[in-house]
Formats: C-alpha cells, structure tokens, sequence
C-alpha cells in the first residue's frame, strides 16, 4: 500500500498550500506515537513507541496500586493517577518524573510520521508531548529549533524568539513541559489548573511565548495526534483566542480518523472553527508529505 489515496478537496487544497508556504501552526500531541495500521507498509515497533494516555495511566496505576485506595475510580485518569503518584507518602514527584522518563523516552525513537513531519516547512511548533523525538527528528533534518519550554514559576518572563522563525530554525514550544526540565511537566490535575491560570497573565508573563500568540491569531493551526474531545485541548484553545472576533481569525484543521459527532458538529458545523480532517493519520501524512514535497516519502 505504497500509495495513498485521499480525494483532494477545496479545503485540503488550502491546507496542502498553507504548509507548503509555512504560514501553518504545527500542534503535535501523543497521538503521533500510535503505531501504524496493519495494511500500512511503515512499520513503529512497539518498543520504540512512547506509552500514550491512556495505557500510559494504566501501567502507573498498575505499578503504585491506584485502585487499592480509589478502586471505583479509573485506572486510564492519567491526570489522578499522576495527582495520587505525588502525593501518595514515600513516592512523590521525582517518582512520578522518574517514571515517565523510563516509559517515555528509554530507548524510544521518532516514528515515520514524526519524521515526515519534520520535513515539512513548518516554522512554528507546539506540542504538550514532554518526550523529545521531534526535537531529534527535527536535528536529523539538519534544522536548529528553539526550543523554549513551559516555565511554572509565574514571576519568571516567558522566553521568546527575538527573530522570525524560519524553516530552518523553527520555533518549538513544549507547552507542557520537557523531560529535560523536570520541574515543567504538567500532567497532574492541579498541574492543569495552575496552567490554565497563568494563560490570564499579561504579556511577558503569560506562558505561551508571545510570538506563538500572535501567529495564532493570524495563522490556521494543524492539529495532529489528539482527539479535540480532550476538554483540557479545547479550553487551551479557547483561551488562546479568547475575545477575538472568529471572523478575525483563519480557520485551523484537525486530523482525526474517528472524531467526538458533538465537537464536529460544534467546533466544525456551528461554530466553524475546526474543519476535521477524517483520515488516519499515518494515510493523511503519507499523503500531505507527497503533495507538499512532490515526492513519496520512503518506506
């Protein structure tokens, strides 16, 4: 199944263009890490693979027995799961931190989609994953990211680029943290709260580095790697463009092979804010990779 196809439409026409010129905001998630379906010829071996959400929660319930003191609760809540690993006495958060680090980033390695990725002239880039596979893809590709990565401490200003960002040396903004800067990692329910909070600074203090919050405004964003049901996403989303008339900004896309009926028909057909892109992911970048650089991309 070497070649993929997807019908071209007006809107995938405005996307292929947007990326090909690099006026398109990446927003990578953990989806990205999921393998391949079985009739695709790339192959992501399950070791080299980070854990995603939900079976990432449940190995860490597994490990400090969540379920004998919240056994009605699930075990897939990786936000109270993480809440019960730091507070739980003799573990805390360097076990937690200790913990995602072995399952998120020990021996693992960027997928072919995360590789196809970083060949695409993409100069802004956000992604809640704290692993560092597109940062390393992206070096494959002889390109120079910089880096800035979410700071908790609310009288710190946040770093900012002081030149555009170009193809070559993109902006990478790890909006949840890095494994690298331990004490960034936002993964608990309060981690959340305090995050969403400091979105209501002002200017040079508001987490999210003032040149992605004003691409935001002007650029679509491509969100690939998560679902939008995720209400954490949408209220992030939402507060980026808080106040901003939706006629005033371009529309952004989201590429979800089985999207939530209730946020399509609000986020797409009432309020026209997403258009969903209903492909898997490994057929739509395959896909997007050829129209953007003429070329397949190699199995």
């Amino acid at each position: 199944m070497n070649d993929v196809s997807i019908k071209m439409t007006p809107v995938l026409q405005n996307l292929v263009s947007l990326v090909s010129e690099g006026n398109c905001i990446l927003f990578l998630g953990a989806g990205i890490h999921a393998p391949p379906p079985e009739d695709s010829p790339y192959r992501y071996p399950e070791e080299q693979r980070p854990l995603l959400g939900r079976n990432l929660a449940e190995n860490l319930a597994r490990k400090f027995c969540f379920d004998e003191e919240f056994s009605s609760e699930s075990t897939y809540d990786l936000q109270r799961v993480s809440l019960f690993i730091e507070t739980k006495r003799g573990l805390g958060r360097k076990t937690l931190v200790d913990n995602l680090d072995d399952l998120l980033r020990k021996e693992k390695k960027p997928s072919p989609a995360l590789k196809m990725l970083s060949e695409l002239p993409f100069k802004i880039m956000v992604t809640t994953n704290y692993d560092r596979l597109l940062e390393s893809a992206l070096v494959k590709q002889d390109k120079d990211p910089f880096s800035i990565v979410y700071d908790p401490n609310p009288d710190t200003p946040t770093r900012d680029m002081t030149e555009d960002p170009t193809v070559g040396r993109p902006l990478l903004f790890k909006m949840h943290g890095d494994l690298n800067h331990r004490e960034s990692i936002v993964i608990t329910d309060e981690d959340y709260i305090t995050f969403v909070q400091r979105m209501l600074d002002k200017n040079a203090y508001n987490p999210v580095p003032q040149t992605v919050r004003f691409r935001m405004l002007r650029w679509p964003t491509l969100f690939i790697g998560y679902s939008l049901r995720d209400y954490n996403l949408r209220l992030l989303f939402r507060t980026l463009r808080w106040r901003v008339d939706t006629a005033e900004y371009p529309i952004s896309y989201a590429v979800d092979r089985e999207p939530d009926p209730l946020t399509l028909r609000v986020w797409q057909d009432e309020r026209r804010i997403i258009s969903f892109v209903i492909e898997d992911l490994w057929k739509f970048l395959p896909w997007l990779y050829k129209e953007v650089k003429g070329e397949k991309f190699p199995v």
